[in-house]
């Protein structure tokens, strides 16, 4: 499964899901960069990764077109054109749909859809000239069901999952595959800050908030980023070369998709 001679660029870098997929893929030989808003959690990632492995893309907001050509830029010249993108850079604010405002939907919105389909329209031309282009986009069991108090999130990881199935069909004739997995609750900065807002807002332990969100999961447990990285490996491989358009969940069997 060696990625050796690749040039992957991972957004949403600096920590967690994404920091575990920066190391996997460099561990399979890739050259990787580090995308990301801030450098000081970036920098920490690529001390991790093999010497000369690592180039930092900072300042690189998903959000907007010019920090994205900047960054895509600066990777290029650094290690080559770009053959592997993940699209893993997401946030995930929680309130009730009645006080989701407008300014909060088009927030996420945008960090978590809208962010998918910039990066990627920039990456396109070097995944197309590749000859064997792979786009793996970050997604989340919330693109394949409903979770209550998420209703932004939910949207838009749903619109992530459109989006892949849309680009796998377009891009099929090019040699690109394009394919989304689905985490559940996976145990990173991000859920352990859920987990602590839960406890605050309802008055249970930490323990028994966490116990709130793994009782859906049926192995009874938090998924690892290594997991998800795994995931992304072999999709970035040659051995899943006939996979393409698929919604992947890994989430210990919480969501079955037929």
């Amino acid at each position: 499964m060696t990625l050796a001679g690749r040039h992957a660029l991972v957004t949403g870098a600096g920590g967690g899901i994404g920091a575990a997929i920066a190391r996997r893929l460099a561990a399979e030989g890739a050259r990787v960069t580090l995308a990301g808003r801030r450098r000081a959690p970036l920098e920490a990632v690529r001390a991790s990764l093999p010497e000369g492995v690592g180039f930092i893309a900072e300042g690189f907001d998903v959000t907007d077109p010019e920090a994205i050509a900047r960054g895509f830029a600066a990777a290029r010249a650094a290690l080559g054109p770009v053959d592997i993108l993940v699209n893993n850079a997401g946030e995930a604010p929680s309130a009730p749909f009645e006080k989701t405002d407008l300014a909060l939907w088009r927030h996420v919105v945008d960090a978590n859809l809208t962010g998918v389909f910039l990066v990627t329209k920039q990456a396109l031309a070097d995944l197309r000239a590749s000859g064997r282009g792979r786009i793996v986009n970050i997604a989340s069991t919330a693109g394949l069901v409903g979770y209550s108090y998420v209703s932004a999130y939910c949207a838009a990881k749903h619109g992530v999952v459109g989006l892949t199935r849309a680009l796998a069909l377009e891009l099929a004739g090019a040699a690109i595959t394009v394919n989304a997995i689905c985490p559940g609750f996976t145990d990173t900065p991000l859920v352990q800050g859920a987990i602590e807002t839960i406890a605050v807002k309802t008055g249970r332990s930490l323990d028994e908030a966490k116990a709130s969100l793994v009782k859906n999961n049926p192995q009874g447990r938090l998924v690892t980023p290594a997991e998800v990285a795994d995931a992304v490996a072999w999709l970035a491989s040659s051995g899943a070369s006939a996979i393409t358009g698929q919604a992947i969940a890994v989430a210990g069997g919480e969501v079955m998709v037929g």
